[in-house]
């Protein structure tokens, strides 16, 4: 039987683990770090409240648009075969789960934190004096900017915006009994864990919202509390945009508006509310019971962060400072003498961000450099790539920068940015209304003798450096004329609308990803029956696309073996017989967020060799990445770039045993026991200032 029979055996939903239950399944990884000994107890805190930021966005924007499909009563499928509501409901099923189990690591952090003279104090705890403290706190704090919103036929129900705590009150007034049903909105405008005087031992905090209930009695003088609950609503934070817009900077900043009112997705109450007022939220924010979810403990469990404190180094990662590139301070910091000497990766965060910012800052100031070319998706608040262009452009060099709008949460920074540089003379384009530009690369074109010559950034992760402090990602530094034209054509495409014909050696999407890694499948699919050695290595943040998946399934059918990590979203089901049982899936969730994209192809030999072909690339496998968004797919060529991202960072990423789970065929993630000493990927990188060690390590268990 040939193995297009043999997968035709399986149905969709068979093929394919659905999107949404593997995010859910990686954010569960990300939350049960916080029970992970080996990290110091304020980082494990860190990754419960990101596992509830990270669901928070989950609901703003992948339940939001499942939502929506529902209501319109929309017959589309999943990928697996679902419809929206038979995605809705196993999705409730899991945040069930992973709420309660978020609600239960907190409450052992916060019971580990106390035995760390570290407090989160409830208000029968408080002493006289720290009453005392926090009424005047209350006073000078947090009164003048409460807004109690009485509930009654002459004052309707208010908007709560999104994200929006709010206390719901049922009072009576002392003199006559007289009901009042009341809002609270807790504001966001002061902080929600208020930091009381250190008692010489410990320190503690109080969440704002017991302090409000402490002093109910001063917002609502004569009246007496009868009953409270506490609710939170995440909204819809999907963007609609018009097509056919001649301002599109007037349309965004219009779009960010109709944002902050988007449709109440989830609505968390705290376990205690009485009935009576769950149903009136519940009527009047017009949210559904399988919209409801009842906490048990801390809502929003992302403002946690807000207990890492600065004085408690102790029970925090100890400070690390990447490295500065060995190569470029060879050359006394010039980079562009670093490149000509010869192509350089930068390993991330290991190795600086810095050189990144240096690139673009020596060209704004290098009377050599004519032009600069720049994407920018995530730049972040303050920041030194922007700033550096502007000084190019008002020194009068041609600076052309690409700025995505469509940067989901960071639009109103991109829109500030853009015209901060429009105002010093940079040309500003934002790309296509159809597609995201996602691709990363800086272009600086340098006359030297008489010659133009062009230098090349291609990253896998944003200009941003801050989250460089955190992501793993790859800065490929080149002067190589192939990609030098590539990228002055990426750029062509991007202001002008000009699909490129003759990329020598890149290849971007919407056009030419795909295809080409399809090809590169089919060709260890040929290595494999004729005999030789066929094996492929990825490393991605997320594997959804399913004409990849279907390639990658024949492939392994013909006896291509298949190692990847995936650190999110992985649709691919692994070691399942007659499919895939020469795949094997882990991700790899740690210290740092894995962030870069690499895939490697045997190419006939064993994985590692010096013949493998090395790409790395911005795109995850995704349809969004192939067809709606543009990225870049490059190709590795220099023998110690090649060596160093195949043997050593692919090279550690497979030998990891500390910080990795094992995907298994019932589509459950199991977190891998080493044999002897686990290896940490990231405590290697950051550990040894020369990489070279890895790679050997590696190569020597293969052969």
């Amino acid at each position: 039987m040939n193995e297009m029979t043999t997968l035709d055996q399986f149905t969709a939903t068979e093929k394919l683990i659905n999107r949404e239950l593997s995010w859910l399944s990686f954010n569960m990884r990300v939350m049960e770090q916080s029970s992970n000994k080996a990290y110091p107890l304020l980082e494990r805190l860190r990754f419960l409240s990101i596992s509830g930021s990270n669901l928070d966005e989950f609901y703003m924007v992948r339940v939001a648009g499942l939502r929506g499909l529902m209501m319109t009563g929309s017959s589309m499928v999943s990928d697996d075969g679902l419809t929206p509501e038979e995605q809705l409901i196993k999705i409730n099923e899991f945040s069930e789960e992973l709420v309660e189990k978020q609600q239960i690591e907190c409450r052992d952090l916060l019971e580990e934190l106390r035995e760390n003279n570290l407090n989160l104090l409830e208000s029968d705890a408080l002493s006289k004096k720290d009453k005392d403290w926090l009424e005047t706190y209350f006073l000078e704090n947090v009164f003048p900017i409460l807004t109690p919103l009485a509930i009654d036929l002459a004052h309707p129900f208010p908007f709560i915006p999104n994200l929006g705590f709010s206390l719901i009150i049922d009072l009576k007034r002392e003199e006559d009994d007289k009901s009042l049903l009341a809002l609270l909105p807790i504001p966001t405008q002061t902080k929600r864990f208020i930091r009381l005087p250190d008692d010489g031992v410990q320190i503690r905090f109080i969440s704002l919202e017991n302090v409000l209930r402490l002093f109910i009695g001063l917002i609502f003088p004569n009246y007496k509390l009868i009953n409270e609950g506490i609710f939170r609503i995440i909204r819809d934070s999907e963007l609609e945009v018009e097509e056919k817009a001649e301002d599109l900077v007037l349309v965004f900043e219009s779009a960010l508006k109709r944002r902050r009112r988007g449709n109440v997705v989830r609505l968390e109450v705290n376990k205690t509310m009485p009935k009576n007022l769950r149903r009136i939220v519940r009527k009047e924010l017009g949210v559904r019971k399988d919209e409801i979810i009842d906490v048990d403990g801390i809502l929003g469990l992302s403002e946690l962060s807000d207990l890492i404190v600065e004085d408690r180094k102790d029970l925090t990662f100890e400070k690390f400072s990447p490295r500065f590139p060995q190569r470029v301070k060879e050359f006394g910091g010039n980079i562009f003498a670093a490149i000509s000497q010869k192509d350089f990766v930068v390993h991330h965060p290991f190795e600086s961000f810095d050189v990144v910012v240096s690139f673009i800052q020596q060209a704004a100031q290098d009377e050599k450099v004519l032009a600069i070319k720049q994407t920018l998706y995530r730049t972040g608040d303050n920041s030194p790539i922007v700033e550096a262009l502007i000084k190019a452009a008002e020194s009068g060099k041609s600076v052309t920068a690409l700025v995505e709008l469509k940067a989901r949460f960071d639009e109103a920074r991109n829109i500030k940015w853009a015209q901060d540089m429009e105002r010093a003379g940079v040309q500003v384009v934002f790309g296509f209304l159809e597609l995201k530009t996602h691709a990363k690369i800086s272009v600086v074109i340098r006359r030297e003798e008489e010659k133009l010559k062009s230098y090349v950034h291609f990253g896998t992760g944003n200009y941003h450096p801050q989250t460089a402090k955190v992501y793993t990602d790859i800065s490929f530094f080149t002067d190589d004329t192939d990609l030098g034209n590539d990228a002055v054509h990426i750029f062509n495409y991007l202001t002008g609308n000009t699909v490129p014909q003759s990329l020598k050696k890149a290849k971007i999407s919407p056009f030419f990803i795909r295809p080409t890694l399809m090809e590169l499948i089919d060709k260890e699919i040929e290595f494999a029956k004729a005999g030789k050695p066929a094996s492929i290595w990825v490393k991605l943040n997320a594997l959804v696309d399913p004409i990849i998946i279907d390639k990658l399934y024949e492939a392994s059918n013909h006896g291509v073996q298949i190692d990847m990590v995936v650190r999110g979203i992985c649709c691919l089901r692994a070691g399942v017989k007659g499919m895939s049982e020469n795949i094997r899936v882990k991700s790899i969730v740690g210290r740092f967020l894995e962030h870069a994209r690499i895939v490697c192809f045997g190419n006939g030999y064993r994985l590692p060799s010096k013949k493998t072909k090395v790409f790395i690339s911005s795109a995850d496998w995704m349809p969004r990445n192939f067809d709606r968004r543009v990225e870049i797919l490059v190709p590795l060529e220099n023998p110690t770039v090649h060596s160093q991202v195949l043997d050593q960072i692919m090279g550690a990423n497979m030998k990891d045993t500390a910080q990795s789970w094992i995907l298994n065929p019932d589509d459950r993630y199991k977190k891998v026991e080493a044999i002897g000493e686990p290896f940490s990927a990231h405590n290697y990188f950051m550990t040894n200032p020369s990489l070279s060690g890895t790679g050997k390590a590696i190569k020597e268990e293969n052969d």
